[in-house]
């Protein structure tokens, strides 16, 4: 697992902790940072199981985790799924890390770049990262660098710093006339909304 499928869950539940509105889903992910996972878990499940996209996704990182809860990646697996499918694009990426890695699933490059990349077209730096390694890779798509740059071109500008470290990398292997292929791709880029985030 490298450096980049591996951050998603805590990205996500940082992202999450920083993204929430006041009412009992702030207060989960305030007692969540400060490692009362009790009392995230207690206010997060009713909301969770209402079908709140945050709340499943927050236990979906619980379950991952193993905080509050039993570590169960199948646990996990469900709750980002349904939080995933409301278009979530944390949730999403999440869900692409499992299948890329083989967390409670058979590892499954296909699926995994499936839901990467609804993340990613959402304009998710994480998930955006994580399609640039699997392109660089050739895992789940054929190998390819002008694709690779692109993803990770766009996760840098979205501020994600391990992608900074992947443009370099994967910028020193192409020629000119591929670095400025790829630098349109991204330029022409535009993300998509998809529903709830």
């Amino acid at each position: 697992m490298t450096l980049g499928h591996a951050l998603p869950v805590t990205v996500l539940v940082s992202g999450f902790a920083a993204s929430v509105a006041a009412g009992p889903l702030e207060d989960a992910a305030a007692a969540y940072r400060t490692g009362d996972y009790a009392t995230a878990l207690r206010l997060s499940r009713p909301l969770a199981e209402e079908g709140d996209a945050k709340a499943q996704l927050v236990l979906g990182a619980m379950y991952a985790l193993g905080r509050g809860v039993s570590q169960s990646y199948a646990a996990a697996l469900i709750w980002y799924r349904k939080a995933a499918d409301q278009n979530y694009p944390l949730a999403q990426n999440s869900l692409g890390g499992m299948y890329n890695v083989g967390q409670g699933v058979p590892q499954n490059h296909t699926e995994a770049m499936k839901w990467y990349r609804l993340s990613a077209d959402q304009g998710h730096a994480t998930a955006q990262n994580n399609l640039g390694l699997m392109y660089e890779k050739g895992q789940g798509v054929p190998q390819g660098n002008v694709r690779a740059h692109l993803w990770f071109n766009l996760s840098a500008a979205g501020g994600y710093q391990v992608a900074e470290k992947n443009l370099d990398r994967i910028t020193q292997r192409m020629t000119p006339a591929q670095i400025a292929e790829a630098q349109k791709l991204a330029r022409e880029w535009k993300p998509t909304t998809r529903g709830s985030r």
